[in-house]
């Protein structure tokens, strides 16, 4: 069963692979003080699609963040396909949305709870506990787990504020995550029915695989510019 949208509504995160780690104007830290060291993981930008500049992102990219924009044809398109899409019952790590512009936040829950095996947590930690907790839930009831912690909703507002841009609820963008699992390139987006497959992938391809599927996207939207690609990377020597 779906979950019903909450009236509740968070900050927007900014695409800024360091407000994603740390928090540049504070001690207060994000993925990073909550559980994902510095010295296992770590956002990246991703400056364009084509090869050369792919090639510059450090890897093994364990998932991609893609930040785009919500128009009138990506809804109808969402809604049409949600509708012949069957209710999430396995796969990936995957949960619903139902706090208003928690999506980055939700994007980064998808990104990290599909790669725990490639990445240790730091044990007794915020995201430790965090998937422990919810890894017998089902999609919705991650959802209302995430609305009620009220953990997760401080850190994400000091993260949605120590961004470069002035904070504001009145968005327009998305971010949805892509990530391997068992050999298949998957969409996570917590507004959706459930995961999306875009086919094979592999762990050495996620980047040039999701860059393929993002590609498509933009091309949906020729005029807009409000588009980001974040690579999330394990750390050399991890």
């Amino acid at each position: 069963m779906a979950a019903p949208p909450s009236s509740k509504r968070w900050l927007p995160l900014e695409a800024n692979p360091d407000v994603m780690n740390q928090n540049v104007n504070s001690n207060e830290q994000f993925i990073w003080g909550l559980g994902v060291s510095p010295d296992e993981a770590e956002c990246f930008d991703v400056y364009g699609l084509d090869e050369d500049l792919l090639a510059m992102v450090p890897q093994p990219v364990l998932a991609v963040l893609f930040l785009y924009p919500i128009t009138r044809k990506s809804e109808e398109e969402r809604i049409q396909q949600d509708s012949s899409t069957k209710e999430f019952s396995g796969g990936p790590y995957f949960m619903k949305q139902t706090v208003g512009n928690a999506c980055g936040t939700v994007g980064l829950l998808h990104a990290v709870g599909n790669v725990t095996s490639e990445i240790k947590l730091v044990e007794g930690s915020y995201l430790d506990k965090f998937f422990k907790a919810t890894a017998n839930m089902d999609a919705s009831q991650r959802a209302t787990f995430l609305e009620n912690d009220g953990e997760m909703e401080d850190a994400h507002s000091v993260a949605a504020t120590a961004g470069e841009t002035e904070a504001s609820d009145d968005v327009d963008t998305h971010f949805i995550c892509f990530t391997c699992v068992d050999g298949q390139l998957y969409e996570l987006d917590g507004r959706r029915a459930g995961p999306i497959s875009h086919g094979s992938s592999s762990s050495n391809t996620i980047l040039q695989d999701a860059a393929k599927v993002i590609q498509k996207f933009i091309q949906k939207n020729p005029d807009s510019i409000n588009f980001n690609v974040i690579a999330i990377s394990k750390k050399t020597g991890a």
